[in-house]
């Protein structure tokens, strides 16, 4: 009978089992995107207790504790730490065959040393250990933690009018070797029909120093913001969206960007100013020509331009309402992807695509996608068109190994920059490792089968590319307009 989660956790064959021990577990980590907080990093924060650092913030266990029917004062209210971890002991036996069962055990022995599962049962001496080690073991500190799992790298979330403060700081005192990189995420800045663009725009000129008194200045503060940026690191933008944008064809526009769009974009832009609102096509026209504009942008700095599609957000307006967004309560979207994706990227390819990452939040999508960045590769980056990880919904078991076996059906598999966490939490580390197994374990298999040579330097290198090296060079390569 086996160990739970022992040594060899989903290691199948004698060759997976070389692959991970020998080539993926000593990788640092490049995790290009998640949502830490920069602040609690420059503050190298401490946390008091599990409940804080292990469940704050934490929608997939929110989730979960709601599906086993925990009130949600136990979740997100006024409970006291001890009770609300409680409740998550209660929910964690139920969750046999889920992802979360597999990473809290894995955080729970990665950073405590706890082999114990969780259960009401275990739940009093898993609390008492894991706070002892917190309050006392400096490891624990946001630094400690970034040395323990030998993290190269974190690219935090960060909006175009935020300061950037912290990574300054961060940089400034140099007290960890984790590179803290801020990522671009201007959402806020393309959604016209949103009832607070008028307020962000204020927000955005400030940011840059000038009054947006027109369309030609909006545009002239996001150049200016994606250049701070890039001075303070930035090499990735980030774009949330529900859909990929494409609508050209307001008054005769062409299919590429040119003044007619331009002129077509303003007119909306001065509508919405002067206390109009955008219609439905307005609105997709205008995020269409400011992602082309901001695409452009990217690829002067050498950028990585991330698209995350098919997050349907807050569908329970009640619940938006008691506890506001990024609290549980979005979904996978199934809106057609392949027509208008195609045609946007074809569009910022007319002045100058950057390296594009490509992610859904529908697995139905992954075809699609991985035949549409195939048509814009280019020879001045091998990899330059990327399938984004499996993510968020999908960054389970068959997810991954679906994302990973199309992306060697259609594309190169040993072109890929790998995980991410797109996490809150401090204690996701072990998502890394997660994915690194399930990747050893598919090529194991491959080799043990025949459908690969048994050629260590062959596949050992595959393996370090994709769980480190790729992601360095894919990222680390911009900077091309001078700072």
């Amino acid at each position: 009978m086996k160990i739970f989660m022992d040594k060899d956790f989903l290691l199948t064959t004698d060759m997976a089992k070389r692959l991970y021990h020998e080539a993926a577990a000593e990788q640092p980590v490049f995790d290009y995107h998640c949502h830490l907080s920069p602040q609690e990093i420059a503050e190298n924060r401490r946390y008091d207790d599990l409940a804080a650092i292990w469940l704050a913030g934490d929608h997939y266990k929110w989730r979960a504790m709601r599906a086993n029917g925990v009130d949600e004062r136990f979740i997100t209210g006024d409970a006291p730490p001890y009770e609300k971890f409680l409740a998550w002991a209660q929910t964690a036996p139920r969750l046999l065959g889920n992802p979360l069962y597999h990473w809290s055990h894995l955080e729970l022995q990665r950073y405590f040393g706890i082999n114990t599962p969780l259960s009401p049962k275990s739940a009093g001496e898993i609390w008492k250990t894991a706070n002892e080690k917190l309050q006392n073991n400096a490891e624990l500190s946001v630094y400690g933690i970034f040395d323990k799992f030998n993290v190269y790298a974190v690219g935090t979330t960060d909006d175009p009018v935020d300061s950037l403060e912290y990574h300054e700081k961060i940089a400034r005192e140099a007290k960890t070797k984790t590179k803290v990189l801020p990522s671009f995420r201007p959402d806020k800045a393309l959604n016209i029909s949103k009832e607070d663009f008028k307020e962000y725009m204020t927000a955005l000129g400030r940011s840059a120093g000038k009054t947006i008194a027109s369309f030609g200045d909006a545009l002239a503060a996001l150049s200016s913001r994606v250049e701070y940026f890039n001075k303070r690191g930035c090499r990735i933008s980030d774009h949330d969206l529900e859909y990929a944008p494409f609508e050209p064809a307001l008054n005769g526009c062409k299919d590429a960007p040119d003044a007619a769009w331009e002129k077509e974009a303003a007119a909306i832009f001065d509508k919405v100013m002067s206390g109009g609102k955008a219609e439905p096509r307005e609105a997709e026209f205008y995020k269409t020509f400011v992602l082309c504009f901001l695409a452009n942008e990217y690829k002067k700095y050498g950028w990585a331009m991330q698209l995350h599609m098919s997050a349907l957000r807050s569908v329970n307006s009640a619940a938006l309402a008691r506890l506001g967004p990024n609290t549980g309560f979005d979904v996978i979207h199934d809106h057609p992807v392949a027509a208008k994706l195609a045609r946007l990227l074809n569009a910022m390819n007319s002045g100058g695509l950057p390296k594009t990452i490509l992610y859904s939040l529908n697995p139905k999508d992954y075809y699609p996608l991985a035949t549409i960045m195939g048509s814009f590769q280019s020879n001045e980056l091998p990899g330059k068109m990327q399938l984004g990880s499996a993510w968020w919904f999908l960054d389970n078991r068959d997810g991954m190994e679906q994302q990973i076996k199309i992306l060697s059906d259609i594309g190169l598999l040993s072109r890929f920059v790998g995980m991410l966490t797109d996490s809150r939490s401090f204690l996701s580390y072990p998502r890394h490792e997660y994915f690194r197994r399930i990747l050893c374990n598919i090529v194991g298999v491959w080799s043990d089968k025949g459908e690969v040579p048994a050629d260590w330097e062959l596949l050992s290198g595959l393996i370090k590319d994709i769980s480190f090296a790729n992601a360095a060079s894919y990222f680390e390569g911009g900077g091309t307009v001078s700072a």
